[in-house]
């Protein structure tokens, strides 16, 4: 009779429980960065596309999950990954059949992704690795999307962040994070996602803003953020999931996790200071919109080099980042592209600085703090030009120009294809844009109870398309009527002042001027102006008196232009001459 002892077999690997809890939840910190970045975008963005950039946030993380579970883990991941893109297989000798084969069959729909590490070294299952890779993906063609806030069409959202997640973000992670990535090989030292991350989504952003245009209104005045609030609330947040988004890419609860966690904390406040000082010698006023930027600056720098540097360079990280990204928004001008809200600026360059820096600043034995204690340094990796390895920064250069041309090329050309699709038109027509995202492709507005007055430019712009076909286009609050209309709505806010009310029917009695506080409410679908005036004096009189005549008010400020006379509101007034003449 066989012997069924010997079908059990002991596993080759060994888990950490410790390890496993912390990468679930820096999983989930890494997933608030999502909202948190539709929350500062929002408040950087005019209040009537701010709900726009809120859902394209939180629609990648939708879309990027589905195509991760399907496709797009094996085609990064998977063990039989070539050094191009994963599942493509390693032998020579290969046909168009075996490889769309080998292109979908490792771990398509998660299959064989279970306890079992994903990667040797790992004390953690391959599941809490997907899904930690998986809110990485999702967050990055959401920065992309900042570039082309205020003109930027929603309907072809969904296909965009699909097919880009698919042909740009899966690639690129291969090449630098894949078991056999090409980059990866060479040498290249990306800690948490400088590359496929902010080079990626930075170089996508300039090809989406390349191919939508520039905003209507781009010479004007636009920049203004509508609700720094909302920036502040959505730094707080990136700030705590970025703790997660660094120190969770050790797959570890280890020193270098650790150390991850205060170079990133240092990083950003130095970031932070430098902005706010360069924002003081330019303006000589103490901005949060500084304090706010200068901070993912230098988070965005530290990203690639947390892992490998000491916190004594994270300092230099700080600086030397917010300095360039300074620089290079404030003169992005010269680029004559309209990157709405700096996604250039800040996560590209912030990433090509922190990339240069690693290869500078990485030493041997901040890596040999990811590894077990006895450890010879034979086999611990060495670090940049501090360690004497004068190679590493031109293995760095080599990453950025190789994933900055494919992320740009290959965008340019996704866009370009979805564009030519008539019912995928990137753009808004010119109205949409007038009205504002929200409203024209949402139906829906981030502050229902405020007038909004590019309701009245939108009919403006569409009378003067009907009258000159040739007028295709009016920038918001360009047109001279439109200018008149809001000055005189002004000047009458500010005096708030009303014409005199002659009260017919009592002797000498003229209504002095009072306060006009209107405000526009949305009542039944309609638009109601309310005045409130404080109640008139009414003269004493004894109980021998006559009775008091009926009171005609020719004109009441409560009337409104709705007012139906059966529905008209009973004021004191009325109220008495109807008792008079019961």
């Amino acid at each position: 009779m066989a012997d069924n002892s010997t079908l059990t077999t002991e596993p080759t690997y060994s888990l950490n429980n410790g390890d496993t809890a912390w990468v679930m939840i820096c999983a989930c910190l890494v997933f608030l960065m999502s909202p948190a970045l539709g929350f500062f975008y929002a408040g950087l963005a005019r209040a009537k596309n701010a709900l726009s950039l809120m859902y394209l946030t939180v629609l990648s993380v939708a879309v990027v999950s589905f195509q991760w579970y399907l496709i797009g883990y094996s085609l990064t991941f998977s063990e039989t990954g070539g050094r191009f893109i994963g599942d493509s297989g390693n032998n020579k000798k290969r046909n168009i059949k075996k490889l769309s084969a080998k292109f979908i069959t490792a771990n398509f729909l998660l299959r064989g992704v279970g306890m079992k590490p994903a990667l040797e070294g790992q004390t953690i299952p391959a599941t809490a690795y997907m899904i930690f890779q998986a809110m990485f993906a999702a967050l990055t063609p959401a920065l992309a999307f900042g570039s082309a806030a205020e003109r930027m069409s929603l309907g072809p959202a969904i296909i965009f962040i699909f097919i880009w997640t698919t042909v740009v973000y899966d690639i690129i992670t291969c090449w630098v994070w894949g078991p056999h990535g090409w980059l990866y090989q060479m040498g290249v030292m990306d800690y948490a996602g400088g590359t496929p991350v902010h080079i990626s989504s930075g170089l996508a952003a300039v090809a989406y803003a390349m191919v939508i245009g520039k905003r209507r209104d781009y010479h004007e005045n636009v920049n203004t953020p509508h609700n720094v609030s909302f920036v502040f609330l959505g730094l707080a947040l990136m700030w705590f999931g970025w703790f997660a988004f660094n120190a969770g890419s050790a797959l570890a609860a280890n020193a270098r996790s650790v150390n991850s966690l205060v170079c990133t904390h240092l990083s950003a406040c130095t970031a932070a200071i430098v902005w706010v000082l360069l924002d003081y010698r330019h303006t000589r006023k103490w901005s949060i919109i500084g304090l706010c930027t200068g901070a993912v600056a230098g988070l965005a720098t530290i990203t690639p080099g947390s892992g490998f540097v000491s916190p004594s360079s994270s300092l230099a990280f700080g600086a030397i980042g917010s300095v360039v990204c300074y620089i290079a928004i404030y003169y992005k001008h010269k680029m004559r592209i309209d990157d709405a809200l700096d996604v250039f600026g800040v996560h590209y360059i912030g990433g090509l600085v922190g990339l240069v820096l690693t290869g500078v600043f990485a030493q041997q034995n901040i890596i040999a703090l990811g590894y077990p204690e006895g450890t010879s340094l034979e086999s611990i990796p060495i670090g940049g030009w501090l360690d004497g390895h004068w190679m590493q920064v031109p293995y760095q250069l080599a990453a950025i120009v190789s994933v900055s041309v494919w992320s740009f090329v290959v965008t340019y050309i996704i866009l370009v294809i979805i564009n030519k699709i008539p019912s995928l038109a990137l753009r808004l027509v010119d109205e949409d844009e007038i009205i504002g995202t929200d409203w024209a492709q949402m139906g829906e507005r981030a502050y229902g109870y405020l007038p909004f007055e590019e309701d009245e430019e939108a009919d403006c712009y569409r009378r003067r398309s009907h009258i000159d076909p040739d007028v295709r286009s009016i920038a918001a609050g360009s047109g001279n009527h439109v200018q008149k209309h809001r000055f005189r709505n002004k000047i009458m806010k500010l005096l708030m002042s009303d014409k005199h009310t002659v009260i017919q029917g009592v002797p000498n009695l003229v209504e002095e001027p009072v306060l006009d506080y209107s405000q526009q409410k949305e009542l039944s679908g309609s638009t109601t102006t309310v005045h409130t005036t404080p109640s008139l004096v009414q003269n004493t009189r004894t109980k021998q008196d006559k009775e008091i005549e009926p009171v005609i008010i020719e004109r009441y400020p409560m009337q409104t232009m709705e007012t139906d006379p059966s529905t008209a509101v009973q004021t004191p007034e009325h109220s008495i001459s109807s008792a008079s003449q019961k």
